[in-house]
Formats: C-alpha cells, structure tokens, sequence
C-alpha cells in the first residue's frame, strides 16, 4: 500500500470532530450547495471545486454496484461511506434512506454503525417502499426520527440529523402534510428539514416558514430549476442535487454505449471529458493531499 492510499483511508478521530462542527456552522446563516458524489473519484472532483461539504446518494451509488436504488443492504451502505468519508477532507452527509431497519430500535442500531463512519450528517425518510402505501403514519416515522436523535444523541450529539418528509416523490404530492409531517419530525429531534420534490417558489417558501428557524434542504435535481441565488432568497438554507450528477453521467455513457450497439458509430466520444484534463486533475490532487 503507498502513501496515497494510506492517506485515503485512514481519518482521526479530531479530523471527523472539526468536520462535524463545520457541518453545523454551514447550517447557521446563508445557502450553500452539497453536491452528491457517488465514488471516490467524483467526490475528489467535487471537493477540488471548491465545495464546503458532499452528501451521498443512494440512487448514484447503487448504480455504481449494479443495483437499483433501494436495493442496497445495510453493510453495503455502510462501506461506502467508509469510502467517501475516506476519501475527502469535507464533511459528508449520508442519505441513510429509512434506516436499514424495521422498527425504531433497528433505526437506532444503524445510526450508531454510520456514525462510527464518520459521517457529518445522515437523513432518515419517512416512505415505505410500498406503491400501495408508500409513507409511514406520523406516529411511525416520528418514533424512527426519535430513535435516530436518541443514537446521535448517545454518540455526542455532533452528527446532523435531517427529517424527510417524501410526499412529492411517492405519488402523494399534499404540501399540507408534508408540512405537517416536517414540523412533528423537527420536534422528534431533527436538525435539518427535507421535503424533496417540491419545487415552486410558493411551496419552498411554505416549508420554510413552517419549519423556521430549523435549516431546509431544497433538492433540485433536473435542468431549468432555481439558481442557488433564487434558492437563497425564498430563506433555503442548503441545496442538494441527489442522484442528477450521477444520472448526468450515466446519460453520457449509455447515450455513447448504445450509439455503438446500435449503430456502429462512435460520435458519443464527442461530449466526453478530455482525458488529459482529467489526468491533470488527478496528478495535482494526490500531489496536495501528499502535502497535507
């Protein structure tokens, strides 16, 4: 194993303790954007351009697996985020879907596990992955939320607990309870508060003012949405872009793939990334963390 490697892998327990109070600093004032790597590579890249703090997303790294989204287990999670805490000095968040578990005492047990990650922040959501009931009662969720404070909680209380409300993104789009179920998980424990799929300027600002003066997250995850400025503006506090980088690069790969399978021709290379660009990016990377 060289330096690199090493350097890559091993992180003290004072660096993951200054992360997780940056994390929460970042929470306080203003709106910045925690882009979703799905490898070491990419959240190399992201960090290299100068961004404050990476979430995980599921979706991205169980295509990287050959999964669908969802269909990752507990211990598969888990080593990847081994991996992307590993692999940056930022603060990562986990999208920890609803917990790897089936009851709160299960939730707790895995919070525990990717604490000891060393993850920033992690996020629980309420949905099932039932189509003909796809959210939790209240109750349920709220006793999820409850069990995930209480880990954090025993742990030192420095990982940042978000609250998902998934209403928009399971075929039950009611802004109603959606606020209704972000306030109960704000009063269950929840630091940070996320509703993804709402989109128009009426419905952020309601979640916002709702949830006030806990942070929210926006996800804008598609092209022709808010800037980071507009977002800033209806009082969101952190923007995430869930699986849209890693569905940008997979939209390159099988647009070129199937150009090739199809039809014999290979004009898909032209959007690609110079590799030269590439090389060159990696080649100063390793060389400032060998510094470091």
């Amino acid at each position: 194993m060289d330096q690199f490697e090493t350097d890559v892998m091993v992180t003290s327990s004072s660096d993951i303790a200054n992360r997780r109070r940056e994390f929460l600093r970042l929470h306080e004032t203003g709106c910045f954007v925690i882009p979703n790597p799905w490898d070491v590579g990419s959240a190399r890249y992201l960090q290299g351009l100068g961004f404050k703090a990476l979430a995980t997303t599921s979706a991205g790294a169980a295509w990287s697996l050959g999964c669908a989204d969802g269909q990752q287990t507990r211990e598969m999670v888990l080593g990847h985020l081994h991996e992307i805490v590993g692999a940056t000095e930022l603060p990562v968040n986990a999208d920890f879907e609803g917990g790897y578990a089936a009851d709160p005492q299960g939730v707790a047990q895995s919070v525990h596990m990717a604490i000891d990650t060393g993850i920033a922040g992690l996020s629980i959501e309420d949905s099932t992955g039932d189509a003909a009931n796809p959210l939790r009662t209240i109750d349920d969720a709220v006793a999820r939320l409850r069990a995930a404070r209480l880990a954090i909680d025993a742990a030192g209380g420095d990982t940042l607990l978000v609250g998902r409300a998934e209403n928009f993104i399971v075929g039950r789009p009611d802004l109603d309870d959606t606020i209704v179920r972000l306030k109960a998980y704000a009063l269950a424990g929840a630091d940070c508060l996320y509703a993804p799929g709402i989109h128009t300027p009426q419905q952020i600002r309601a979640v916002v003012q709702a949830v006030a003066p806990k942070p929210v997250n926006l996800l804008i995850g598609s092209a022709g949405g808010l800037t980071v400025d507009e977002a800033a503006a209806l009082g969101v506090r952190r923007i995430s872009v869930g699986g849209a980088l890693a569905r940008t690069a997979w939209g390159g790969f099988m647009r070129a793939a199937r150009a090739i399978a199809e039809q014999g021709r290979f004009d898909g290379f032209a959007q690609g990334a110079p590799g030269p660009e590439i090389n060159a990016f990696f080649r100063k990377d390793a060389q400032t963390r060998r510094r470091d």
